[in-house]
């Protein structure tokens, strides 16, 4: 294995270290030494993973799941069966980010307000700058000022072009006037904020609607991903979020940020489970290179790793 991505287990490993403790210790202390399920470890094994966000109908998966292998693997320990089984549910819904499918790429990104939808997009932005693509951002946003401004902040930290708008402009005006920049100036990759109000919103929806719409008719097959960026910490409520935005608008992906604020990284695995929409992105931290691509194999081992004072 690379030192990089040695050094990324640690860093996922000390930002999932709460995750850890509430869950996979919580679980290996219950059947250590246990060698039957009894009706009572199975309750206290499921409230275990139901706290750590893993959702009711997840959590009632990997208990049957757990049982079955347990019954038939009772030489292997209880914390490499879970991880297995964690591991065959989240390479179920796993589907890489893939920005060089098209030219220019179209990224369109939705999530409520405070998940971190502004900072994602600067990070992607960047790592796609750091890779050698020519990138450009467009301020979907234009009912909130402080939307525009934040990104254009970040736009001129990392060099990139922000197409904008005046406050209460057409957002699907922007959109079409980035297109057109990003077709002039021969643009790899072209990433649309949206607006962050609630997802239950008609008109919010239609606004989100006439985007696509915009970029369909412009570059075959925009947006090519259709990214919903959904906050940890949230818990459930993230699962909700991402269930109605999907209903209404299709999404092709999701990036989970603030996984290292939280006890309840299992929403990852109920992500997967319950909707088998993708979980591509991953954010671990506020630095600049602190959102990654979403990996089911080091996502697990950092899981299950012991996090140590230093990482």
């Amino acid at each position: 294995m690379s030192e990089n991505k040695q050094n990324w287990i640690k860093r996922l490993a000390h930002g999932l270290s709460k995750t850890h403790n509430s869950l996979i210790k919580r679980i290996d202390a219950l059947l250590w030494n246990r060698p039957n399920l009894s009706p009572e470890l199975i309750e206290e094994l499921e409230e275990t993973l139901i706290l750590a966000d893993c959702g009711v109908q997840t959590s009632s998966l990997i208990i049957t799941r757990l049982k079955e292998r347990y019954e038939n693997e009772r030489d292997v320990p209880s914390c490499d069966i879970l991880k297995a089984v964690i591991l065959e549910i989240l390479q179920k819904a796993y589907a890489p980010l893939n920005t060089a499918s098209f030219k220019p790429f179209v990224m369109m990104v939705l999530g409520v307000n405070g998940v971190g939808k502004t900072t994602t997009i600067a990070k992607m932005a960047n790592r796609l700058t750091d890779q050698g693509r020519h990138v450009i951002l467009i301020a979907g946003d234009t009912f909130r000022a402080a939307a525009i401004e934040q990104l254009q902040i970040w736009a001129d930290s990392i060099n990139v072009k922000l197409i904008k708008h005046q406050i209460g402009s057409d957002p699907s005006a922007v959109v079409f006037d980035g297109i057109q920049a990003a077709r002039t100036r021969g643009t790899d990759c072209v990433i649309v904020d949206t607006a962050g109000r609630l997802h239950t919103k008609k008109n919010l929806v239609a606004e989100l609607e006439k985007m696509k719409k915009v970029m369909g008719r412009e570059i075959q097959g925009a947006p090519h991903e259709t990214l919903l960026v959904l906050d940890a910490t949230t818990g459930q409520n993230a699962i909700q979020q991402a269930r109605e935005f999907h209903q209404k608008i299709g999404l092709t992906g999701i990036a989970l940020t603030k996984l290292d604020g939280t006890a309840k990284g299992g929403i990852i695995i109920s992500i997967a489970n319950e909707l088998s929409i993708p979980v591509k992105l991953i954010g671990i931290g506020e630095g600049i290179d602190d959102l990654r691509d979403f990996d089911p194999h080091l996502f697990v081992d950092a899981l299950f790793e012991e996090s140590e004072a230093g990482f």
